[in-house]
């Protein structure tokens, strides 16, 4: 679907997972903003109804991309959209999956599907997001991580397993493209309101209500904290210097990460090498 609008000038945005949940919200609040759109998702007739919707209300070009993310097929065919189209300025890598329930006696081929979805797609595309925006000198990669990245002994493993691997990364691809054009964010939702809840077969009103926020309220802070040039945003936490005090408390570890000899304390120290 198109609109007879001129290309925005912020260029265009390719949202993955964007026919449902935080997906749908960041194409309609993106292009509101001002940008083109590139919707991805599976359901066809879900991405249709949207981009008609957004581009008769904000009057912006909205693309409809179908694509199993789970295939990988059309995992290549998305990277090579972002890698040829130098309209594409930000990437919203969101799509994902979660598991029914513990590893312990979960399918395995859910939790393959899952990886899938969640890793090997996600690092695709933002391998191909980053090393295009770098050539062209502009461009920003979103990657939808969790807070379950930071607690993951309070969630399901293998899911929470895929959101640290997406919030770490987001953490080296900042250290190596520090001094570059391209930005990067982290975003790490809390409980959201969502399809994914019914998709992973857990009732989300079973769930402590002032827990769960709604899609539009957790999009709307994770882009204000975008544009205020926060790389790693939990939209429910009320002061942003805990992160700040994870970190640090990360990085006074590092100088003892690797030594020749193990420590003292294994009673190890003074053997012969």
């Amino acid at each position: 679907m198109s609109a007879s609008s001129p290309p925005s000038s912020l260029g265009t945005a390719l949202v993955t997972g964007a026919s449902s949940g935080i997906g749908k919200v960041y194409a309609q609040k993106l292009a509101r903003r001002g940008y083109d759109l590139i919707i991805v998702a599976r359901n066809r007739s879900r991405l249709d109804e949207l981009a008609t919707a957004i581009a008769t209300e904000t009057g912006r070009t909205v693309e409809v991309l179908p694509a199993d993310l789970g295939k990988a097929e059309d995992v290549a065919a998305v990277a090579a959209r972002l890698a040829d189209d130098p309209a594409i300025t930000l990437l919203v890598n969101n799509a994902g999956s979660g598991t029914e329930g513990p590893i312990i006696g979960a399918d395995p081929a859910k939790i393959d599907a899952m990886l899938d979805l969640n890793v090997r797609a996600l690092t695709r595309l933002a391998v191909a997001a980053v090393n295009a925006f770098s050539a062209r000198g502009r461009g920003t990669l979103v990657n939808i991580a969790s807070v379950v990245a930071i607690v993951p002994e309070q969630f399901f493993g293998a899911y929470s397993a895929t959101k640290a691997y997406v919030l770490a990364l987001t953490q080296s691809l900042g250290a190596e493209l520090k001094d570059s054009p391209v930005r990067l964010q982290a975003v790490m939702p809390g409980l959201t309101r969502t399809e994914f809840f019914d998709r992973a077969g857990l009732d989300i009103n079973a769930l402590p209500a002032h827990m769960v926020m709604a899609p539009e309220d957790l999009v709307e802070a994770a882009l204000r904290g975008l544009e205020a040039g926060e790389v790693y945003t939990i939209p429910s936490l009320p002061d942003a210097s805990g992160w700040d005090a994870l970190t640090a408390a990360r990085m006074v570890l590092a100088p003892d990460l690797s030594h020749a000899r193990p420590a003292a304390r294994y009673g190890l120290a003074a053997a012969a090498e």
